[in-house]
C-alpha cells in the first residue's frame, strides 16, 4: 500500500458493494443513503499504535458512497466511519466515533468481542438517547483486503450427492477437534484440525457424507456472555456476512477454510453451512454499533414505534429486513460469495421464517424465495430451512417450498415420546417413519423436504436423551431457566450418570433402537457429531456459551461398539434404496400385485384405527417396497421388513418371502451381532428394532 498522501481518488462504481480490488487500488462502495459523509478508514501500526488515515468517500447514488482509490491493495486493514443525525426516536443512530465493519468484508484481522466502547449510546436518563462520543476503533477488529485466491478451487470438486443419499453430520468446527487427542494441540478446534487426517478418517469410516457446521461468519461475543466470563460457542451473532470466523484460524482464516473445505470434497463429504440472515450481533437499542445500525439502521432493521425500537422475532434483540431489496441482495451476495469462493455445497438457515418474512409474516411466494429459486447457482444446493421463529405465525414446518428441506421436529419428539413410552399414535411414529408424508406431501414435495434427527448442538445429545429426565444447565450462569423444558427424555431409573449395569444396558439398548429408527426412516437423516461415540453434555441442552469440555466432544473414552453399530446402519442405508426413496409410500398397488408399503400387528393381521390410538398397541411392523413409479427411472427390487417393538419380547409373524427365499437378517438392534435368516417369525426382544431384506440384491 503506498502512503496516504498518494491515495487519489476518482468516482469508481457504485457496485459491486464493499471494497473491490482494481488494477492501480480499490473500488469502495457503501450502502448508507441517509448519512451526510461516509468514510473509508485506513490503519497502520506505528509504534504499536493504530494510526488512522479517514478518507471521505465524495461521490454518490442512489444512496450508495463510493469512490475508487488508488494506492490501496491486498492485505490492507479498513474500517468505515459514517456521520449523520443521531435520533434514536426515530430510528436514526449515526454515530461518526463508532468504527464500523463492513458488511462485505472478506476478512478480518481478529475475532470479535464486546467492549463498552462499541455502544453507540450512553445509557443514561434518556435511556438510549444520548451519544457516546468514545472512539472503538481500539477495540473493532480491522477488515482486510483479500488478493486473488492460491491453491485448489473448493468449487471444482463437489462430490454432488443426492438429497436422497444423504447422512448429515451436524458439528461445530471447534467442538469436534479441540479435545481430540490424534490431532496435533495446534490444530485442535481449527479449520485444518477438521481436515485432519484422523478426523477425516473419523467420518469416512463412519460413512456420512455431508457435515453440516454450526455458524462460521464471522460473530460477536456479545455483552451479556463477557459480563459472564463466557463466551460465544455456537456462533449465531453475526457481524461479517463474507467473512470467516478469525478465531477458528491458524494465520487465513479464508484460504484454510478453502482447504478445508476442498479437503472434505476429496474425501467424498458434502459442507453444508448453517448461516444466519434472520439478525445480527448488534442487538436491541442497547447493543453496541457495529456495522449495520451505524450505516443505515431504518433499512437494515425491522423497527417499531417510529423507529425508536427493534422487532424481535428472533429472540436476540433484532430482526434484518430481508425484504427490503437492499438487504435481500447483501444475503444473496452472501450465499453466493460462500458458494463460489469457499467451494460449500448448501446452506442450513437458522430462524428461517424471519428471512421469509415481510412486514405482512411469513410468505412462502416472497422475494427471498424467489430470489433464491431463479438464481442458477443457489438452486442448485442443498438448502434447508430451520422452519420456526419467535413471532406471530411462527412455526412453518411443511411451508416451505421447494427446493428447500427442513428440520423436521416433530421427527425428533415423535420418535422420542414412542420411545419413552407414549401411544404410537400420539408419537404419529408410523408418518414418521415414511418420512411425513401429513407434513410436506404436497406442492412436488417428497421425503427429502423433511430432515430427520434424534438430537441437535439445540438440545441433549442422544446419550443425555437416555440418561436424564431434565435439564441441568447451572453452567450457563441463568439459574437453569434457559433450554428447552419439555425434552421427551427418559433417564431409565436415574438421574445422570451411574454404574448400574441393567441401567446402563437398557440405556445402551435404548440408542441403538432410536438411532435403527432413524437411519431406516424415509427421508434425509441427521446425526448429532458425537452421538456415534456416545458424547454427553452432562445433563445441558443449551451449550451456546459452553466453550469448553462441556461443549466440545469428548474422546477421551469413546464407545467404540456404539460407533461400529453406527457404520452398519449407515452401510445398510446405503445399501438398502428402499430406505431412502424419493416419492412417499402410501400403500398403493404395484404392477407385480403388492403395496408399495403395508403394516402388520405381530400376527401378521393388518393394524385395524383402533390399534393406532390404543396405548399399549407398541409393537409393528411394516413392509417396505418400491413406489409404484421410482422416480429413478428403474424398478426397486425386494423388500424390506423392518419390526418396531417397543413393548415386550414377543414373536413375529413374517410374511412370505419372494421366490421361495428366507428373510434376510440385517440388523437387530437388541442382539448386534445377530444374523442368518428367518423364514415364517422372528422373536424380536423388547424395546428393539429389527430389519430384514428380501431380493434386494
Amino acid at each position: 500500500m503506498t502512503q496516504p498522501s498518494t491515495n487519489r481518488l476518482t468516482p469508481g462504481r457504485p457496485g459491486p458493494l464493499g471494497v473491490s480490488l482494481t488494477a492501480d487500488g480499490v473500488n469502495v462502495a457503501l450502502w448508507a443513503p441517509e448519512a451526510e459523509a461516509v468514510f473509508f478508514c485506513l490503519f497502520n501500526e506505528q509504534d504499536g499504535k493504530q494510526d488512522e488515515h479517514r478518507i471521505a468517500l465524495p461521490y454518490r447514488q442512489g444512496g450508495i458512497w463510493h469512490a475508487h482509490i488508488a494506492g490501496v491493495g491486498p492485505g490492507a486493514r479498513y474500517g468505515i466511519r459514517a456521520a449523520g443525525p443521531h435520533r434514536p426516536r426515530d430510528g436514526l443512530r449515526f454515530n461518526v466515533n463508532k468504527l464500523l465493519i463492513d458488511p462485505y468484508a472478506r476478512a478480518l484481522d481478529g475475532p470479535l468481542r464486546y467492549d463498552p466502547l462499541m455502544a453507540g449510546c450512553v445509557h443514561g436518563p434518556d435511556d438510549d438517547l444520548l451519544l457516546d462520543e468514545r472512539d472503538s476503533a481500539p477495540v473493532v477488529p480491522k477488515a482486510i483486503i483479500l488478493g486473488p485466491p492460491s491453491g485448489p478451487d473448493p468449487a471444482q470438486n463437489r462430490p454432488g450427492h443426492e438429497l436422497s443419499d444423504l447422512v448429515i453430520y451436524e458439528a461445530h468446527l471447534k467442538g469436534l477437534t479441540a479435545a481430540h487427542p490424534e490431532v496435533p494441540a495446534e490444530l485442535r478446534g481449527r479449520y485444518a484440525g477438521l481436515g485432519y487426517p484422523a478426523v477425516l478418517e473419523h467420518l469416512q469410516s463412519l460413512g456420512v457424507n455431508a457435515v453440516e457446521l454450526l455458524p462460521v461468519q464471522a460473530f460477536i461475543d456479545d455483552g451479556f456472555l463477557v459480563e459472564q466470563g463466557l463466551r460465544n460457542y455456537w456462533g449465531y451473532q453475526p457481524v461479517a456476512w463474507f467473512a470467516p470466523e478469525p478465531r477458528y484460524a491458524q494465520h487465513d482464516a479464508a484460504a484454510e477454510l478453502r482447504t478445508l473445505v476442498h479437503t472434505l470434497h476429496e474425501a467424498g463429504i458434502e459442507v453444508i453451512l448453517d448461516v444466519v440472515y434472520n439478525h445480527s450481533g448488534e442487538g436491541d437499542a442497547r447493543g453496541p454499533t457495529l456495522n449495520l445500525r451505524g450505516l443505515h439502521n431504518t433499512g437494515y432493521y425491522r423497527l417499531l414505534d417510529d423507529g425508536r425500537h427493534y422487532v424481535n422475532d428472533t429472540g436476540t434483540g433484532n430482526t434484518l429486513a430481508v425484504h427490503n431489496p437492499m438487504v435481500l441482495r447483501l444475503v444473496m451476495d452472501s450465499l453466493r460469495h460462500w458458494a463460489e469462493y469457499f467451494g460449500v455445497d448448501g446452506f442450513r438457515f437458522d430462524l428461517a421464517v424471519a428471512v421469509g418474512r415481510n412486514e405482512q409474516g411469513f410468505d412462502a411466494r416472497g422475494a427471498f424465495f424467489q430470489a433464491i429459486r431463479q438464481d442458477p447457482v443457489l438452486s442448485e444446493l442443498k438448502l434447508i430451512a430451520e422452519p420456526w421463529d419467535l413471532g406471530p405465525g411462527g412455526y412453518q414446518l411443511g411451508h416451505f417450498p421447494y427446493p428447500f428441506a427442513q428440520w423436521n421436529d416433530r421427527y425428533r419428539d415423535g420418535v422420542r415420546r414412542a420411545w419413552r413410552g407414549d401411544g404410537l399414535e400420539q408419537a404419529k411414529l408410523g408418518a414418521r417413519l415414511l418420512g411425513s408424508a401429513d407434513l410436506f406431501d404436497h406442492s412436488g414435495l417428497g421425503p427429502t423436504a423433511g430432515i430427520n434427527f434424534l438430537s441437535a448442538h439445540d438440545g441433549f445429545t442422544l446419550h443425555d436423551v437416555v440418561s436424564y429426565a431434565h435439564k441441568h444447565n447451572e453452567a450457563n450462569l441463568e439459574n437453569n431457566r434457559d433450554g428447552h423444558s419439555e425434552n421427551f427424555t427418559d433417564n431409565l431409573g436415574v438421574e445422570g450418570p451411574t454404574e448400574q449395569e441393567e441401567i446402563l444396558t437398557a440405556r445402551s439398548q435404548r440408542v441403538r433402537g432410536m438411532l435403527t429408527t432413524l437411519l431406516v426412516s424415509q427421508g434425509v437423516p441427521m446425526l448429532l457429531a458425537g452421538d456415534e461415540i456416545g458424547n454427553s453434555q452432562q445433563g445441558n441442552n443449551n451449550a451456546y456459551a459452553q466453550d469448553n469440555e462441556l461443549g466440545w466432544i469428548d474422546w477421551s473414552a469413546p464407545d467404540r461398539k456404539l460407533f461400529s453399530y453406527v457404520q452398519r446402519l449407515i452401510e445398510l442405508r446405503g445399501r438398502l434404496p428402499l430406505l431412502r426413496q424419493r416419492n412417499f409410500l402410501h400403500g398403493q398397488t404395484r404392477g407385480d400385485g403388492h403395496p408399495d408399503v403395508s403394516w402388520l400387528r405381530p400376527d401378521g393381521s393388518t393394524p385395524s384405527p383402533e390399534d393406532w390410538l390404543d396405548p399399549e398397541f407398541r409393537s409393528l411392523a411394516v413392509v417396505l417396497r418400491g413406489v409404484a413409479e421410482d422416480p429413478r427411472g428403474e424398478a426397486l427390487p425386494g423388500a424390506v421388513l423392518i419390526v418396531l417393538n417397543l413393548g415386550a419380547e414377543r414373536d413375529f409373524y413374517l410374511p412370505p418371502a419372494s421366490a421361495d427365499q428366507p428373510w434376510q437378517l440385517e440388523v437387530d438392534s437388541a442382539r448386534p451381532e445377530a444374523n442368518g435368516t428367518a423364514a415364517d417369525s422372528y422373536s424380536a426382544a423388547a424395546q428393539s428394532v429389527v430389519v430384514l431384506s428380501n431380493g434386494c440384491y
